[in-house]
């Protein structure tokens, strides 16, 4: 049970650990834990497109049906096949590089988000919450997916996905969080969109920009002030026109950590258009 989940969050983490060894000196070991990192390349089915589960002689698991769940028993964790397909936060590149391109994650991310979002399965998992097409807001492996749109040429879709989720799916109301708040995560997912840009992989210490929702916020860190302001926002300018960071505009829709702990300005201009 849950063997894609498994394999797909082991490959993660063998890739955290080939980082520290790397870190410590460790080439070897580094290299050994790296080549793991890639093992989430075996799930990837070139017919259907997804992550499914693989038999031990190496065929894929039949039947498949991609809209299925059934909690604790299926292939994956508190979730399905489309909801588990997009893991691969610490190899992106590779990722997208594997599955065809940019064109090609654009329209997998497009069919994820406009698909029906029927879950099928007298046992599907309750996790399941916050659809918007088969992308499930309301558990953890789905909430770097907006942002995997800055990876195509259409980044103006995730802000639309993100404006959405921002908007609907955190009420100020009892049970205004449209998924369980395990460790924080839905809260904290917000806070950092809320600020305009968040952390796909943990261990990559880049930020990407999504949708400011705030005007002006300042956060302490160890260089002094990092300061985000945002020009022209409202509930109809949800597209980011332009970024600068201290004065000089963003030609990627990534900035780093290592910019933001100097202290300095993150300035973003909002429209109505993209």
């Amino acid at each position: 049970p849950e063997s894609v989940s498994w394999a797909l969050e082991m490959a993660y983490y063998d890739w955290c650990i080939s980082q520290i060894a790397a870190k410590a000196g460790d080439e070897a070991l580094a290299k050994e834990y790296a080549k793991k990192a890639e093992y989430y390349k075996r799930y990837l089915d070139p017919e259907t497109k997804l992550m499914r589960g693989v038999m031990g002689n190496g065929s894929f698991r039949t039947p498949f049906n991609p809209r299925y769940s059934s909690h604790m028993k299926s292939d994956y964790t508190e979730g399905n096949a489309f909801q588990w397909s997009f893991f691969a936060p610490h190899d992106m590149d590779n990722f997208i590089a594997e599955i065809g391109g940019k064109k090609e994650l654009e329209a997998r991310l497009d069919t994820l988000f406009t698909t029906s979002s029927e879950i099928e399965g007298e046992e599907a998992s309750a996790d399941i919450t916050g659809l918007i097409g088969q992308y499930a807001h309301g558990n953890e492996p789905s909430h770097h997916m907006a942002y995997l749109y800055n990876w195509t040429d259409s980044p103006r879709k995730g802000q639309e996905y993100l404006d959405h989720i921002m908007q609907n799916f955190y009420l100020n109301e009892p049970g205004g969080i449209i998924g369980n708040e395990d460790c924080g995560q839905m809260s904290a997912w917000y806070v950092m969109s809320a600020l305009g840009f968040y952390q796909v992989c943990p261990g990559i210490p880049i930020y990407t920009i999504g949708r400011p929702m705030i005007d002006r916020a300042l956060i302490q860190v160890q260089g002094g002030i990092f300061e985000i302001i945002v020009k022209n926002n409202s509930a109809t300018n949800k597209y980011v026109k332009e970024v600068k960071l201290n004065g000089k505009k963003l030609k990627t829709p990534f900035f780093s950590h290592a910019d933001m702990a100097k202290g300095g300005k993150l300035e973003f201009v909002m429209s109505d258009k993209y």
